[in-house]
């Protein structure tokens, strides 16, 4: 079974047999799928009301653990953003009463981001959402193969820092 990704290789190493485009079969494959995650990922979170990157805020707050609370720094550099992106984010938020900012009690000069009530309740019914989603399309793979997917792209992200 063909797909786009062979019909480009297959155009490529007619036009420039010289030219090495084994990488394209793999690169090629995880750009479309990074397109099609992104798409379904924005379908099934459409109905939450969530910008760019709030659901990754709201989230990493969760997962955080009770009282689901981080420093505006801990984020930003958990979600490899820019603090101003951060800034941003927080301040939509926190319009919506998804978070409050508190004082840092051990350091006055600091503060901290905690999910609200209403913010927990939003993100764990988005994530419930979120992680069908990611099953369903998952749903083709055996169990093995996920596995070997899994540290296939594991071993590939440790190629990079940090």
């Amino acid at each position: 079974m063909q797909d786009h990704i062979d019909f480009v290789v297959s155009q490529w190493d007619s036009a420039m047999p010289e030219l090495d485009v084994s990488s394209m079969k793999i690169f090629g494959r995880m750009l479309r799928v990074m397109k099609h995650l992104a798409k379904m990922r924005a379908q099934a979170l459409e109905p939450f009301g969530f910008r760019d990157g709030e659901f990754d805020v709201l989230a990493t707050l969760r997962r955080a653990g009770a009282p689901y609370c981080l420093s505006p720094t801990q984020l930003y550099r958990s979600l490899l953003v820019t603090s101003g992106a951060m800034t941003n984010r927080l301040n939509h938020l926190e319009e919506q009463g998804l978070i409050e900012r508190l004082h840092d009690p051990d350091d006055k000069r600091s503060s901290l981001v905690s999910l609200t009530p209403q913010g927990q309740e939003r993100i764990e019914q988005a994530l419930i959402v979120h992680t069908a989603t990611q099953n369903a399309i998952l749903a083709n793979l055996s169990e093995e193969q996920r596995e070997q997917l899994e540290s296939l792209l594991r071993q590939l992200l440790l190629t990079f820092p940090g």
